[in-house]
């Protein structure tokens, strides 16, 4: 499937701003599961642009404007082809016994998603060591998508995952690290996902940059799992990059002299063509 992505970001500033810095994490990566055709990124007023590969390697652009001013506006667009997954086969919870060690960091508690009994917290039942892997991820799921509602306005970006387990609703970041707290405790790697959603009005979270994430299912890789609309990140779902959590990729944030408190405005615009 070929995407067509368009991500606007503005800051609008009461007095003049100056030395402007922000880490932005945009440009898609190239993986198995999609090429990237194109990527541009346009920022008004002039801007110093750098550019790197994070830790996970994802790449990270770094956007400095030094003269005063009270706008701010980075536009990124590019073009994606998104390739078909395959599905794994069977496999028990055992064969995770050799992965773990190579894949700690997905494994351990990160700030966002801290240590917990989060299976019990959740309502989820502990696998034997003998129960199918796949099977289990894909009802886990069903489970958050059935169990807790998608509401735009229900959290923050601060909301914690203690207060989303007792709200019952919640947005893509929420689902995102609630499926990763259930996993890690229960032994499985899980890393967070950043990435565009074409949903063509049939998904939920396509209205700015979506979160998912992606178990190891030792033999086979990485498969992503969508929980804020119980599917598998399959073509319709365009990858940034991934981590631990949302922290290591938040898609844009930075700093700034002066100006007062700025108002931000983010649109995102994804059109998909088989």
């Amino acid at each position: 499937m070929r995407c067509e992505i368009r991500h606007t970001t503005e800051y609008h500033y009461p007095k003049p701003a100056w030395d402007s810095f922000n880490q932005v994490r945009l440009h898609p990566i190239q993986e198995v599961r999609q090429t990237v055709r194109s990527f541009h990124l346009h920022v008004t007023p002039e801007a110093e642009i750098t550019s790197h590969k994070d830790y996970f390697g994802a790449i990270v652009h770094q956007v400095h404007v030094h003269d005063h001013h009270q706008h701010l506006l980075i536009e990124a667009q590019a073009i994606v082809d998104t390739h078909a997954v395959t599905l794994p086969v069977p496999a028990p919870f055992s064969v995770l016994r050799g992965s773990r060690a190579k894949n700690t960091e997905f494994l351990v508690p990160s700030p966002r998603v801290p240590a917990g009994d989060w299976p019990e917290i959740f309502e989820v039942k502990r696998p034997a060591p003998s129960d199918d892997l796949p099977s289990f991820l894909e009802d886990l799921n069903h489970t958050l998508y059935r169990r807790w509602a998608y509401d735009s306005k229900a959290t923050t970006v601060s909301t914690s995952l203690a207060e989303f387990a007792q709200l019952n609703r919640g947005v893509c970041q929420d689902f995102t690290h609630a499926m990763l707290g259930i996993l890690r405790q229960l032994g499985v790697p899980a890393r967070y996902v950043s990435g565009y959603l074409y949903s063509g009005g049939e998904m939920v979270g396509a209205e700015a940059t979506h979160a998912w994430v992606e178990a190891l299912i030792p033999g086979y890789g990485w498969l992503g799992y969508d929980p804020t609309n119980d599917c598998l990140a399959k073509e319709k779902h365009i990858k940034i990059g991934h981590g631990r959590e949302y922290s290591d990729v938040s898609p844009v944030r930075g700093t700034y002299y002066g100006g007062g408190q700025g108002k931000l405005d983010v649109a995102v615009h994804v059109y998909g063509e088989q």
